[in-house]
């Protein structure tokens, strides 16, 4: 099912399980010290386990359906990071291309390796050795609000998509649901985010883990005390409700994502639909649920 490459990498990395096909990532719309911070994060952070990427991929993918995603499905994962949603999508395709443009491309080879249909890259988005409308179902979670210019590479992603296809999306939402201490609280932290962001790797790493102890698990804690009391709705009010049923592990992980990346844009739910019209989707679904905005779109 895998296509042929639209020309040669620049070299091939083999590994126990498989090679890993390296191009060049150069390019107008990436920002390198950015990717070379996420190789670094998701090296550190790849042993997500299988507990972790179903909780994870039941929230992300609640939008899909067997139409969109099957047995039949050829599929592309745009910045794949650790792999772990590569992971949790490849027993329901037929095969999986995995792309990143950082080092993350070795974490994803551990995560991955007993898993055959998937074949990993290195390459960004501006270099995807995939001619245009290859995939059945393409998709890029949390990586596009970390290039300079978020709309045009959507527009780069859907044009590897065929038409009658799906891209899928996750982006940060900018607060509009949230009231003004939310906003305010969120004001302050991106303050903190603009100085750590610049610290040395250990350090940043370090400082990021202290925050995720002194900044999310006090609103982390007292929301699940609420949920224990039975207040769900109370402890859905709390800042960061959305990580009161995950692991320290992953806590940790997303406060160095949120802490540690200099460059982040957010995007409200009429941009996100703007930019999916922009690029050729139609049919656009956005969650209503946790995490804001995850969205699919067909391409006409």
């Amino acid at each position: 099912m895998k296509s042929e490459f639209t020309r040669s990498p620049e070299k091939i990395i083999k590994t126990k399980e498989r090679e890993i096909f390296v191009f060049d990532i150069e390019g107008k719309n990436i920002d390198y010290k950015v990717v070379n911070e996420f190789g670094d994060e998701w090296l550190k952070f790849y042993e997500h386990d299988d507990d972790l990427v179903k909780k994870g991929g039941e929230e992300y993918f609640d939008i899909l359906n067997n139409q969109i995603v099957n047995s039949n499905t050829y599929a592309l994962d745009i910045g794949c990071g650790t792999g772990r949603w590569t992971k949790y999508l490849a027993p329901k395709v037929g095969f999986i291309e995995a792309v990143d443009p950082s080092n993350a491309i070795f974490a994803a080879d551990k995560l991955l390796e007993n898993i055959k249909n998937v074949r990993l890259s290195k390459a960004s988005i501006e270099t995807l050795p995939f001619a245009d409308e290859t995939f059945d179902f393409v998709m890029s979670i949390g990586v596009l609000h970390h290039i300079p210019n978020t709309r045009q590479a959507l527009i780069d992603c859907v044009k590897k998509v065929k038409r009658g296809g799906y891209f899928f999306i996750y982006l940060y939402y900018n607060l509009e649901r949230r009231g003004p201490f939310y906003k305010a609280l969120f004001k302050s932290s991106d303050w903190v985010r603009k100085i750590v962001s610049r610290l040395p790797g250990r350090i940043k790493h370090f400082v990021c883990d202290v925050l995720a102890i002194i900044f999310y698990m006090p609103f982390i804690l007292v929301g699940r005390f609420f949920k224990f009391l039975g207040f769900k709705d109370l402890a859905k009010r709390i800042p960061l409700h959305g990580y009161q049923n995950r692991s320290f592990f992953m806590i940790r992980n997303d406060a160095l994502d949120r802490f540690g990346t200099r460059l982040e844009q957010r995007f409200s739910k009429k941009q996100v639909v703007e930019m999916m019209e922009a690029a050729g989707l139609t049919d656009i679904v956005i969650s209503p649920g946790i995490p804001f905005y995850h969205a699919v779109g067909k391409k006409k």
